[in-house]
Parts: C-alpha cells; sequence; structure tokens
C-alpha cells in the first residue's frame, strides 16, 4: 500500500502546456510514476475529448515503475479568447491485481463502492504562444552579425597571410640576387668587393632587414 498520505502516482508535470498555432498539431508528455509496492491502473479523462489525442489513455505500471503519456492537441481553427483555456483533464487510478491488462481494463475498475480505493488527480490546460516572428528575425540579425564579423577577421586575416608571403618571397629575391653579386664580382677580381660593390651590398642587406622587420612585426600565421 502506498504510504500515509501519499497518492498512488504522481505525475510531471502537474499542468499540460501546449504551443498553440493555428492549424498545427501540438503535444505534450506526462510522466506518470507508480509510488506503490502494488500494480496500479490509470485512466485519463478530459472535459474535450473531439480536441485531444492521448495514448496510452489507460494503464498498468508495476511497482516503483512509470508510465509516458503524450496528449495531442489536435489542429485548431481559431483562437481562444484571450488564449485561455478552460479544459481540464482528469487522472483516476487504483490498484489492480498483477496480472490485470491495462489496455483491457473492467469497466468497473475506476468505480467507487465496496471498499475500493479510487484517486483522482485533476490537471489544467495551458496554451502558449510560439515565438514571435520579431523575435526570430532579431536572433537571425544577431547570428548574421557574428557572422558577418567572423568573416571580417577571416578576411583581414587572409590579407595579413598574403602580404606575409610576399614579403618572404621577396627577400627570397633580393638574398639570390646579392649571392649572384657576390659571385661574379669575386669571379672578375680576387680582391674583393670594390666600393661600388660594397654600397650595393649594404643597400640590399638594408633592404632585407626592412623586410625582415615588417615580417616578424606581424602576428604570426595560424
Amino acid at each position: 500500500m502506498a504510504g500515509a498520505g501519499r497518492p498512488l502516482i504522481s505525475v510531471h508535470p502537474d499542468e499540460l502546456n501546449f504551443t498553440f498555432e493555428l492549424e498545427k498539431q501540438s503535444y505534450c508528455d506526462l510522466k506518470v510514476v507508480n509510488n506503490t509496492e502494488q500494480h496500479v491502473a490509470f485512466k485519463v479523462k478530459t472535459t474535450s475529448p473531439k480536441k485531444y489525442f492521448v495514448r496510452p489513455n489507460t494503464c498498468t505500471i508495476p511497482p516503483q515503475d512509470a508510465c509516458l503519456i503524450r496528449v495531442t492537441l489536435q489542429a485548431q481553427q481559431e483562437y481562444p479568447p484571450d488564449m485561455q483555456c478552460k479544459d481540464k483533464f482528469l487522472l483516476q487510478s487504483t490498484i489492480v491485481p498483477p496480472n490485470t491488462d491495462g489496455k483491457e481494463l473492467p469497466p468497473d475498475t475506476f468505480n467507487k463502492g465496496g471498499g475500493r480505493l479510487v484517486e483522482e488527480r485533476k490537471l489544467g490546460v495551458v496554451y502558449i504562444f510560439p515565438s514571435s516572428p520579431q523575435e526570430k528575425s532579431g536572433e537571425e540579425a544577431f547570428r548574421g552579425l557574428i557572422q558577418s564579423s567572423d568573416d571580417d577577421a577571416s578576411l583581414a586575416l587572409q590579407r595579413m597571410k598574403n602580404e606575409r608571403d610576399a614579403a618572404v618571397r621577396q627577400i627570397q629575391w633580393l638574398q639570390k640576387d646579392l649571392d649572384m653579386l657576390k659571385t661574379q664580382r669575386y669571379r672578375r677580381s680576387g680582391r674583393g668587393f670594390s666600393f661600388m660593390s660594397a654600397l650595393v651590398v649594404a643597400l640590399a642587406g638594408a633592404a632585407i632587414g626592412f623586410m625582415l622587420a615588417f615580417l616578424y612585426s606581424s602576428p604570426p600565421a595560424e
């Protein structure tokens, strides 16, 4: 038996919330928990049976076990006044023998009489508006702004990498020219560079130094 003051079943959540959109179905899931050490059967009733589809609407739950109910709100053609819903659901529960088939319960299973314990749990219904188009467009614009910022940063980084690659190539060309100049001068004169040769080498070295300084002042490539 259930503990003193403890109901046979617990229901989560304690109300049904449906996102209401015209001409669209919506659903809400309920978890029914058996709080006892015995088998408990339940039955779901509603004040508006044509509006809702309940599966399962009857079931037997083993001791300390649970059952999931899906309640589907059928597509509606108009909004209710002030989006207020007066529909109610009723969950009846009672203890049954272990071999009871939850899909084919006897007609008198939930009749109150003859010492039978039948508990009842009432649940209200709440309709919720879906996210408005303004909210959706705002979220999309925010995501677009973030994406645009990321794209701009990627383009700037790519430009820096291209400039660095170009500087590296130019340094390599200057180094090659400098090596060729050194080779030619040594071949022409075993005494080394003339004053003009020294001036050319100095200018080439200064250019290489400037480009190296530019290269290493740039952020590291990723």
